[in-house]
Protein backbone atom coordinates (compact mmCIF):
# COMPACT_ATOMS: atom_id res chain seq x y z
CA UNK A 1 0.00 0.00 0.00
CA UNK A 2 2.97 2.15 0.64
CA UNK A 3 3.21 2.17 -3.23
CA UNK A 4 0.52 3.36 -4.26
CA UNK A 5 0.73 5.55 -6.73
CA UNK A 6 -0.48 9.39 -5.99
CA UNK A 7 -2.82 9.19 -8.76
CA UNK A 8 -5.17 6.97 -7.73
CA UNK A 9 -5.67 8.35 -4.56
CA UNK A 10 -9.14 10.76 -4.13
CA UNK A 11 -7.01 13.89 -3.84
CA UNK A 12 -8.18 17.92 -4.65
CA UNK A 13 -6.88 17.88 -8.36
CA UNK A 14 -4.71 21.20 -7.62
CA UNK A 15 -2.23 19.34 -5.22
CA UNK A 16 -2.49 16.01 -7.02
CA UNK A 17 -1.12 18.14 -10.20
CA UNK A 18 1.26 19.53 -7.92
CA UNK A 19 2.31 16.26 -6.48
CA UNK A 20 2.87 15.56 -10.03
CA UNK A 21 4.85 18.50 -10.90
CA UNK A 22 7.55 17.83 -8.10
CA UNK A 23 7.68 14.27 -8.58
CA UNK A 24 6.21 12.67 -5.72
CA UNK A 25 4.53 10.19 -7.55
CA UNK A 26 3.25 7.46 -4.39
CA UNK A 27 2.32 7.40 -1.18
CA UNK A 28 5.55 6.45 0.40
CA UNK A 29 7.24 9.69 -1.54
CA UNK A 30 4.92 11.72 0.33
CA UNK A 31 4.69 10.30 4.01
CA UNK A 32 8.35 10.14 3.73
CA UNK A 33 8.86 13.80 4.30
CA UNK A 34 7.82 16.27 7.29
CA UNK A 35 5.04 18.25 6.73
CA UNK A 36 6.76 21.48 6.52
CA UNK A 37 9.25 19.80 3.87
CA UNK A 38 6.13 19.35 1.62
CA UNK A 39 4.99 22.67 2.38
CA UNK A 40 7.85 24.36 0.94
CA UNK A 41 8.47 21.75 -2.00
CA UNK A 42 4.48 22.04 -2.87
CA UNK A 43 4.48 25.98 -1.83
CA UNK A 44 1.67 25.65 -0.57
CA UNK A 45 0.14 25.94 2.78
CA UNK A 46 -0.10 24.23 6.29
CA UNK A 47 -3.76 23.45 6.11
CA UNK A 48 -3.45 22.35 2.47
CA UNK A 49 -0.33 20.24 3.46
CA UNK A 50 -1.95 18.52 6.65
CA UNK A 51 -5.33 17.74 4.64
CA UNK A 52 -3.46 15.91 1.38
CA UNK A 53 -1.29 14.06 4.19
CA UNK A 54 -4.32 12.96 6.65
CA UNK A 55 -6.41 11.83 3.29
CA UNK A 56 -2.97 9.59 1.78
CA UNK A 57 -2.71 8.11 4.97
CA UNK A 58 -6.27 7.00 5.39
CA UNK A 59 -6.12 5.35 1.99
CA UNK A 60 -2.78 3.95 2.44
CA UNK A 61 -2.45 2.28 6.69
CA UNK A 62 -4.23 -0.70 7.06
CA UNK A 63 -7.48 -0.60 9.16
CA UNK A 64 -7.59 -1.03 12.67
CA UNK A 65 -8.95 -4.84 13.94
CA UNK A 66 -11.27 -5.35 16.69
CA UNK A 67 -10.79 -8.52 18.72
CA UNK A 68 -13.62 -9.74 17.62
CA UNK A 69 -12.22 -9.88 13.76
CA UNK A 70 -9.24 -11.01 14.48
CA UNK A 71 -10.86 -14.02 16.21
CA UNK A 72 -13.50 -14.18 13.11
CA UNK A 73 -10.09 -14.49 10.66
CA UNK A 74 -8.16 -16.82 12.93
CA UNK A 75 -11.48 -19.08 12.98
CA UNK A 76 -11.38 -18.78 8.87
CA UNK A 77 -7.59 -19.76 8.59
CA UNK A 78 -8.21 -22.28 10.65
CA UNK A 79 -10.95 -23.72 7.95
CA UNK A 80 -8.72 -22.51 5.10
CA UNK A 81 -5.73 -24.65 6.83
CA UNK A 82 -6.07 -26.34 10.13
CA UNK A 83 -4.59 -28.34 11.40
CA UNK A 84 -2.79 -32.69 10.25
CA UNK A 85 -3.47 -35.08 12.59
CA UNK A 86 -0.29 -37.23 13.18
CA UNK A 87 -2.16 -40.37 14.43
CA UNK A 88 -1.12 -39.81 17.78
CA UNK A 89 -4.43 -39.43 19.55
CA UNK A 90 -3.29 -37.59 22.64
CA UNK A 91 -0.76 -35.24 20.99
CA UNK A 92 -3.70 -34.48 18.31
CA UNK A 93 -5.81 -33.55 20.60
CA UNK A 94 -3.21 -31.63 22.58
CA UNK A 95 -2.77 -29.63 19.47
CA UNK A 96 -6.42 -28.82 19.04
CA UNK A 97 -5.81 -31.71 15.59
CA UNK A 98 -2.46 -31.99 15.15
CA UNK A 99 0.61 -30.12 13.32
CA UNK A 100 -1.25 -26.51 12.09
CA UNK A 101 -0.76 -25.60 8.77
CA UNK A 102 1.16 -22.60 7.70
CA UNK A 103 3.59 -22.06 10.44
CA UNK A 104 6.98 -24.04 11.53
CA UNK A 105 7.34 -27.14 13.62
CA UNK A 106 10.06 -28.34 15.18
CA UNK A 107 11.08 -32.24 16.17
CA UNK A 108 13.97 -31.85 18.53
CA UNK A 109 16.00 -34.33 20.41
CA UNK A 110 18.96 -36.33 20.85
CA UNK A 111 20.46 -38.84 18.20
CA UNK A 112 18.25 -42.44 17.36
CA UNK A 113 15.26 -40.85 19.76
CA UNK A 114 12.68 -41.19 16.80
CA UNK A 115 13.06 -37.79 15.03
CA UNK A 116 13.09 -39.41 11.61
CA UNK A 117 10.42 -42.08 12.35
CA UNK A 118 8.00 -39.57 13.32
CA UNK A 119 8.74 -37.73 9.73
CA UNK A 120 8.99 -40.95 8.09
CA UNK A 121 5.16 -41.37 9.26
CA UNK A 122 3.50 -38.13 8.57
CA UNK A 123 5.06 -37.97 5.34
CA UNK A 124 2.81 -41.34 5.13
CA UNK A 125 0.62 -39.88 6.07
CA UNK A 126 0.18 -36.89 3.79
CA UNK A 127 0.09 -39.14 0.98
CA UNK A 128 -2.43 -40.64 1.86
CA UNK A 129 -6.16 -40.78 0.34
CA UNK A 130 -7.92 -37.99 2.26
CA UNK A 131 -10.64 -40.80 3.63
CA UNK A 132 -7.64 -42.48 4.97
CA UNK A 133 -6.93 -39.42 6.80
CA UNK A 134 -4.56 -37.88 4.27
CA UNK A 135 -3.78 -34.68 2.58
CA UNK A 136 -3.73 -36.83 -0.72
CA UNK A 137 -0.98 -34.61 -2.33
CA UNK A 138 2.58 -34.88 -2.40
CA UNK A 139 5.41 -34.16 0.25
CA UNK A 140 8.83 -32.48 -0.29
CA UNK A 141 11.71 -34.50 1.69
CA UNK A 142 14.71 -32.85 2.42
CA UNK A 143 17.10 -35.57 3.29
CA UNK A 144 20.03 -33.60 4.77
CA UNK A 145 21.55 -36.71 6.69
CA UNK A 146 20.93 -39.27 4.32
CA UNK A 147 18.36 -41.21 6.40
CA UNK A 148 15.14 -41.59 4.70
CA UNK A 149 15.26 -45.45 4.27
CA UNK A 150 12.15 -46.36 1.56
CA UNK A 151 11.85 -50.23 3.63
CA UNK A 152 11.36 -48.37 6.47
CA UNK A 153 8.49 -46.31 4.51
CA UNK A 154 7.07 -48.98 3.21
CA UNK A 155 6.99 -51.46 6.76
CA UNK A 156 5.58 -48.21 7.94
CA UNK A 157 2.51 -48.66 5.14
CA UNK A 158 2.07 -52.26 5.30
CA UNK A 159 1.49 -52.23 9.14
CA UNK A 160 -0.24 -49.09 9.56
CA UNK A 161 -2.43 -49.41 6.24
CA UNK A 162 -2.58 -53.23 4.76
CA UNK A 163 -5.37 -52.50 2.58
CA UNK A 164 -3.59 -49.08 1.17
CA UNK A 165 0.21 -51.28 0.16
CA UNK A 166 -1.24 -54.83 -0.28
CA UNK A 167 -2.48 -53.06 -3.46
CA UNK A 168 0.28 -52.52 -5.20
CA UNK A 169 -1.09 -49.33 -8.01
CA UNK A 170 -1.92 -47.93 -4.77
CA UNK A 171 1.60 -48.39 -3.36
CA UNK A 172 3.25 -47.43 -6.24
CA UNK A 173 1.44 -44.36 -6.24
CA UNK A 174 2.10 -43.38 -2.71
CA UNK A 175 5.60 -44.01 -3.26
CA UNK A 176 5.46 -41.97 -6.23
CA UNK A 177 4.17 -39.07 -4.04
CA UNK A 178 6.84 -38.59 -1.44
CA UNK A 179 9.96 -36.32 -3.24
CA UNK A 180 13.06 -36.75 -1.60
CA UNK A 181 16.14 -34.41 -2.19
CA UNK A 182 19.46 -34.71 -0.81
CA UNK A 183 21.47 -31.18 -0.38
CA UNK A 184 24.85 -31.57 0.25
CA UNK A 185 25.78 -28.08 1.49
CA UNK A 186 23.78 -25.39 2.47
CA UNK A 187 24.63 -23.48 -0.82
CA UNK A 188 22.91 -26.63 -2.25
CA UNK A 189 19.61 -26.51 -0.10
CA UNK A 190 19.90 -22.32 -0.98
CA UNK A 191 19.39 -22.98 -4.91
CA UNK A 192 16.63 -25.74 -3.96
CA UNK A 193 14.52 -23.34 -2.03
CA UNK A 194 13.30 -21.07 -5.21
CA UNK A 195 12.69 -24.26 -7.21
CA UNK A 196 10.57 -25.63 -3.90
CA UNK A 197 8.39 -22.59 -4.04
CA UNK A 198 7.63 -23.07 -7.39
CA UNK A 199 6.86 -27.09 -7.12
CA UNK A 200 4.35 -26.22 -3.75
CA UNK A 201 2.16 -24.86 -7.04
CA UNK A 202 3.13 -26.90 -9.40
CA UNK A 203 3.13 -30.27 -7.86
CA UNK A 204 0.46 -30.10 -5.53
CA UNK A 205 2.82 -30.25 -2.27
CA UNK A 206 0.50 -30.39 0.99
CA UNK A 207 3.62 -30.85 2.85
CA UNK A 208 7.56 -29.81 3.99
CA UNK A 209 9.84 -31.69 5.85
CA UNK A 210 13.35 -30.86 6.71
CA UNK A 211 15.30 -33.24 8.57
CA UNK A 212 17.39 -31.88 9.42
CA UNK A 213 17.86 -27.85 9.53
CA UNK A 214 20.65 -27.99 12.24
CA UNK A 215 22.72 -30.81 10.09
CA UNK A 216 22.51 -28.47 7.02
CA UNK A 217 24.20 -25.45 9.28
CA UNK A 218 26.80 -27.54 11.15
CA UNK A 219 28.19 -28.57 7.87
CA UNK A 220 28.81 -24.85 7.03
CA UNK A 221 32.80 -23.64 8.17
CA UNK A 222 31.18 -19.85 8.70
CA UNK A 223 31.13 -18.78 12.42
CA UNK A 224 29.45 -15.85 14.49
CA UNK A 225 27.64 -13.60 13.74
CA UNK A 226 27.78 -14.06 9.54
CA UNK A 227 26.55 -17.50 10.48
CA UNK A 228 23.87 -16.37 12.32
CA UNK A 229 22.96 -14.02 9.56
CA UNK A 230 22.70 -16.93 6.95
CA UNK A 231 20.34 -18.88 9.13
CA UNK A 232 18.28 -15.55 9.40
CA UNK A 233 17.81 -15.47 5.71
CA UNK A 234 16.73 -19.20 5.67
CA UNK A 235 14.51 -19.17 8.49
CA UNK A 236 12.47 -16.02 7.14
CA UNK A 237 12.17 -17.97 3.64
CA UNK A 238 11.36 -20.99 5.09
CA UNK A 239 8.78 -19.13 7.04
CA UNK A 240 7.36 -17.49 4.00
CA UNK A 241 7.07 -20.88 2.09
CA UNK A 242 4.91 -22.26 5.31
CA UNK A 243 2.60 -19.10 5.20
CA UNK A 244 2.64 -18.59 1.47
CA UNK A 245 1.66 -22.09 0.89
CA UNK A 246 -0.69 -22.79 4.09
CA UNK A 247 1.14 -26.57 4.54
CA UNK A 248 2.76 -28.12 7.57
CA UNK A 249 6.40 -27.25 7.58
CA UNK A 250 8.32 -29.93 9.60
CA UNK A 251 11.91 -29.75 10.29
CA UNK A 252 14.22 -31.45 13.11
CA UNK A 253 17.00 -29.64 14.90
CA UNK A 254 19.41 -31.44 17.07
CA UNK A 255 21.15 -31.15 20.45
CA UNK A 256 23.89 -29.39 21.80
CA UNK A 257 25.84 -29.35 24.83
CA UNK A 258 24.28 -26.77 27.28
CA UNK A 259 26.90 -24.09 28.19
CA UNK A 260 27.17 -21.51 30.89
CA UNK A 261 25.87 -18.49 28.85
CA UNK A 262 22.77 -20.32 28.17
CA UNK A 263 21.26 -20.21 31.95
CA UNK A 264 20.82 -16.64 31.13
CA UNK A 265 19.47 -16.59 27.75
CA UNK A 266 15.73 -18.04 28.33
CA UNK A 267 13.07 -16.78 30.13
CA UNK A 268 12.28 -19.93 31.84
CA UNK A 269 15.09 -19.67 34.36
CA UNK A 270 14.28 -19.57 38.01
CA UNK A 271 16.07 -18.21 41.08
CA UNK A 272 16.76 -19.93 44.30
CA UNK A 273 15.68 -18.26 47.71
CA UNK A 274 19.15 -16.98 48.13
CA UNK A 275 18.12 -14.91 45.16
CA UNK A 276 21.23 -16.80 42.51
CA UNK A 277 20.21 -18.26 39.13
CA UNK A 278 19.92 -22.11 39.38
CA UNK A 279 21.89 -24.24 37.26
CA UNK A 280 20.51 -25.80 34.46
CA UNK A 281 22.51 -29.13 35.77
CA UNK A 282 19.75 -28.66 38.71
CA UNK A 283 17.28 -29.79 36.12
CA UNK A 284 19.13 -33.17 35.31
CA UNK A 285 19.74 -31.69 31.67
CA UNK A 286 22.66 -31.13 30.08
CA UNK A 287 21.31 -30.59 26.96
CA UNK A 288 19.57 -27.90 24.87
CA UNK A 289 18.17 -27.39 21.44
CA UNK A 290 20.85 -26.33 18.49
CA UNK A 291 20.68 -23.23 16.33
CA UNK A 292 20.00 -20.96 19.02
CA UNK A 293 17.62 -18.55 20.49
CA UNK A 294 16.34 -16.71 16.99
CA UNK A 295 15.92 -20.10 16.05
CA UNK A 296 13.75 -21.02 18.94
CA UNK A 297 11.86 -18.02 18.65
CA UNK A 298 10.41 -18.60 14.40
CA UNK A 299 9.05 -22.20 15.47
CA UNK A 300 5.67 -22.00 16.50
CA UNK A 301 5.17 -25.83 17.83
CA UNK A 302 8.59 -27.23 19.52
CA UNK A 303 7.94 -30.87 19.96
CA UNK A 304 10.83 -32.23 22.58
CA UNK A 305 11.49 -35.65 22.17
CA UNK A 306 13.47 -37.50 24.87
CA UNK A 307 14.28 -40.66 27.00
CA UNK A 308 14.38 -40.55 30.82
CA UNK A 309 14.78 -43.35 32.84
CA UNK A 310 14.44 -45.63 30.12
CA UNK A 311 11.40 -44.06 28.45
CA UNK A 312 10.77 -41.81 25.76
CA UNK A 313 8.64 -39.13 25.87
CA UNK A 314 7.11 -36.57 23.19
CA UNK A 315 6.79 -33.17 25.09
CA UNK A 316 5.03 -30.19 23.67
CA UNK A 317 7.04 -27.71 24.89
CA UNK A 318 5.83 -24.94 23.32
CA UNK A 319 2.88 -23.94 21.24
CA UNK A 320 0.28 -20.87 21.56
CA UNK A 321 -2.57 -22.96 21.74
CA UNK A 322 -1.28 -26.37 24.18
CA UNK A 323 -0.47 -26.48 27.71
CA UNK A 324 3.06 -27.95 28.53
CA UNK A 325 2.42 -31.29 27.98
CA UNK A 326 4.23 -34.92 28.11
CA UNK A 327 3.39 -38.35 26.47
CA UNK A 328 4.99 -41.83 26.76
CA UNK A 329 5.71 -42.99 23.57
CA UNK A 330 7.43 -46.30 21.51
CA UNK A 331 8.65 -47.24 18.38
CA UNK A 332 6.96 -50.29 16.76
CA UNK A 333 6.83 -51.54 13.18
CA UNK A 334 3.96 -49.24 12.34
CA UNK A 335 5.94 -46.36 13.39
CA UNK A 336 6.01 -44.09 16.64
CA UNK A 337 3.05 -45.22 18.79
CA UNK A 338 2.06 -43.52 22.31
CA UNK A 339 1.93 -45.69 25.44
CA UNK A 340 -0.74 -42.85 26.87
CA UNK A 341 -3.04 -40.57 25.32
CA UNK A 342 -3.34 -39.12 28.49
CA UNK A 343 -0.80 -36.51 28.45
CA UNK A 344 1.00 -35.49 32.01
CA UNK A 345 1.55 -31.76 32.84
CA UNK A 346 5.02 -30.32 33.08
CA UNK A 347 5.59 -27.51 35.30
CA UNK A 348 8.51 -25.04 35.28
CA UNK A 349 11.96 -25.24 33.22
CA UNK A 350 11.50 -29.09 32.81
CA UNK A 351 9.22 -28.57 30.02
CA UNK A 352 12.55 -27.02 27.66
CA UNK A 353 14.71 -29.27 29.62
CA UNK A 354 15.58 -32.18 26.68
CA UNK A 355 17.15 -35.58 28.46
CA UNK A 356 19.05 -38.49 27.05
CA UNK A 357 19.39 -40.51 29.83
CA UNK A 358 19.61 -44.31 30.27
CA UNK A 359 19.22 -47.42 28.03
CA UNK A 360 15.72 -46.87 26.06
CA UNK A 361 13.99 -49.66 24.96
CA UNK A 362 14.56 -50.18 21.19
CA UNK A 363 11.43 -51.17 20.24
CA UNK A 364 12.16 -50.77 16.04
CA UNK A 365 11.59 -53.49 13.58
CA UNK A 366 13.82 -56.37 13.71
CA UNK A 367 15.72 -56.50 10.11
CA UNK A 368 13.84 -60.29 9.49
CA UNK A 369 10.56 -58.69 10.21
CA UNK A 370 11.00 -56.27 7.08
CA UNK A 371 11.80 -59.21 5.16
CA UNK A 372 9.08 -61.15 5.76
CA UNK A 373 6.55 -58.27 4.99
CA UNK A 374 8.61 -57.90 1.49
CA UNK A 375 8.34 -61.57 0.78
CA UNK A 376 4.91 -61.23 0.26
CA UNK A 377 5.08 -58.54 -2.52
CA UNK A 378 6.41 -59.83 -5.69
CA UNK A 379 10.10 -58.63 -6.04
CA UNK A 380 9.34 -56.51 -9.50
CA UNK A 381 7.08 -54.20 -7.30
CA UNK A 382 9.52 -54.12 -4.61
CA UNK A 383 11.66 -53.06 -7.09
CA UNK A 384 9.30 -50.47 -8.98
CA UNK A 385 8.35 -49.19 -5.33
CA UNK A 386 11.76 -48.57 -4.09
CA UNK A 387 12.69 -46.58 -7.40
CA UNK A 388 10.63 -43.74 -6.51
CA UNK A 389 12.43 -43.37 -3.27
CA UNK A 390 16.00 -43.86 -4.36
Amino acid sequence: MANKPISEIPLPKSIANVFSARNISTAKDALSLTEFELMELLDVGLTEVRSALSQISEIVAPPYQTALSLMEQRFQNEHLGGHFPTGLKGLDAALCGGIPFGVLTELVGPAGIGKTQFCLKLSLLASLPTNYGGLDGRVIYIDVESKFSSRRLLEIGLRSFPEIFHMKEMAQEMAGRILVLRPTSLAEFTQSLEQIKVSLLQNQVKMLVIDSMAALVSGEHEQGARRQQTLSCHISFIKSLAEFSRIPVVVTNQVRSRNHDDASRYSFQVQSRDGAIETPMQYDSHLVAALGIQWAHAVTTRLVLEAKLGERFIKVAKSPISPPLAFPFHITSSGISLLSDDGKEVMGPEINAIHCQGSFRQTLVNPFNILNILSRLSLAWFQRCSFFFL
